[in-house]
């Protein structure tokens, strides 16, 4: 359905506090964290890939490890290659896309957050979903945030702590708040 509100989302809508569907972003979010109770108290790590395949509705690869806990508020709109790892206490709001590419390093208490508001107060209650792509072989510092719309290139380093709000170039390394180039890769 085109007027989908999760179709909206993932096309980078705006989406309106008084949107006559926004109670369904609760309800799948609720139903994202009962999963998440569970993939969360697991040990097993094809379990955790089973139950983390359920909650993106795609096939994680065997390749893939995830040390729990992990947070989503919805999972649908992420996308996981292979490869990756993805470290204790991270947090992905999805509801605007997550992209992650095969070979990607996550440190722990990352967040990736596709979702913000408008800064004008009268529309603050409103959702603006950006996607979020982390390319190839890219690895994410402990504690980095990732803003909505934001791409990390291929083969670049986002040093701990940064606040990452603008696109990162293939091949450097970023840091700072916010995060700026402070080097080249060779």
């Amino acid at each position: 359905m085109k007027n989908d509100i999760f179709n909206r989302l993932r096309a980078g809508k705006e989406i309106q506090s008084t949107d006559e569907q926004g109670y369904r972003m609760r309800e799948a979010s609720f139903a994202t964290k009962a999963l998440l109770v569970e993939m969360n108290n697991s040990h097993d790590p094809a379990e955790i890939r089973r139950i983390l395949s359920e909650i993106t509705s795609t096939e994680i690869d065997a390749s893939v490890t995830v040390f729990t806990p992990l947070y989503i508020n919805y999972g649908k709109h992420t996308i996981i290659g292979k490869n990756v790892f993805i470290n204790f206490d991270c947090v992905f709001l999805d509801l605007g896309g997550i992209r992650i590419d095969d070979n990607v390093l996550i440190a722990p208490k990352v967040s990736l957050l596709s979702e913000g508001h408008p800064i004008d107060p009268t529309n603050r209650q409103n959702l603006i979903p950006k996607a979020i792509h982390i390319k190839r072989n890219a690895w994410i510092g402990a504690g980095a945030t990732i803003l909505q719309g934001v791409t990390i290139g291929e083969n670049s380093v986002v040093a701990a702590g940064s606040v990452v709000s603008v696109n990162v170039p293939d091949n450097v390394i970023v840091g700072g708040i916010p995060a700026k180039v402070i080097k080249q890769l060779t």
